[in-house]
């Protein structure tokens, strides 16, 4: 296997699975904002020009960071971060969802429509981005509630993809200067946890 990654939101989440699961994998970083994804030699493994994808050993492509976490999950059952048991799978698979729609989409189109780099991408709407940051200032309150039951991680306290997906939120947030409230303290106590405790990849 070869995996090609950079230094972005969503080849994070698998650079941070590959480091919580001590799986090492050959790879090759790619430097998006120099447009390295966007060579014809890269479009032929992902023809949207995106990171991360993983080759198989096989010539198969796998694209999008869950997918390829999931497959890596089977390949490397131990130490589970996608649910050891049915039941915790599809709660997993739920808190994903909802961390994906509620803050990881709020934040990433902010990103889209900020970012000279994505011009291209999108037609970007200075005033939907000005919305996008009032709606997950709402967002950021939601998860605030969810954990008021004083759990450190999002998926029935234990770390999971779910937290990987919240991390990979937290690096766009870095980089467009977007801070979470600091009277949110039960978000804050998860930022603080996943940050003392976890591999950045």
């Amino acid at each position: 296997m070869h995996l090609y990654t950079a230094q972005a939101p969503n080849p994070s989440r698998v650079n941070i699975f590959l480091a919580e699961k001590n799986i090492v994998i050959p790879s090759t970083s790619l430097n998006v904002m120099e447009g390295d994804t966007r060579s014809a030699d890269f479009q032929k493994k992902n023809s949207l020009c995106e990171v991360p994808v993983l080759e198989l050993d096989d010539g198969t492509y796998l694209t999008e960071s869950i997918a390829i976490c999931r497959y890596l999950e089977h390949l490397y059952p131990e130490s589970p971060l996608m649910g050891a048991t049915p039941l915790a799978q599809a709660r997993v698979e739920m808190w994903n969802r909802r961390m994906e729609q509620q803050i990881f989409s709020a934040v990433g189109n902010i990103g889209l429509h900020t970012i000279p780099f994505f011009a291209d991408k999108v037609e970007q709407i200075p005033e939907y981005a000005k919305s996008m940051k009032s709606l997950l200032e709402k967002k950021w309150v939601w998860l605030d509630g969810e954990l008021a039951d004083g759990r450190t991680y999002v998926c029935d306290d234990a770390f999971s993809v779910v937290d990987i997906t919240g991390m990979a939120a937290l690096f766009v947030c870095e980089f467009i200067g977007i801070d979470i409230p600091d009277n949110l303290t039960h978000v804050q106590r998860w930022v603080s946890a996943v940050r003392a405790d976890h591999k950045w990849g």
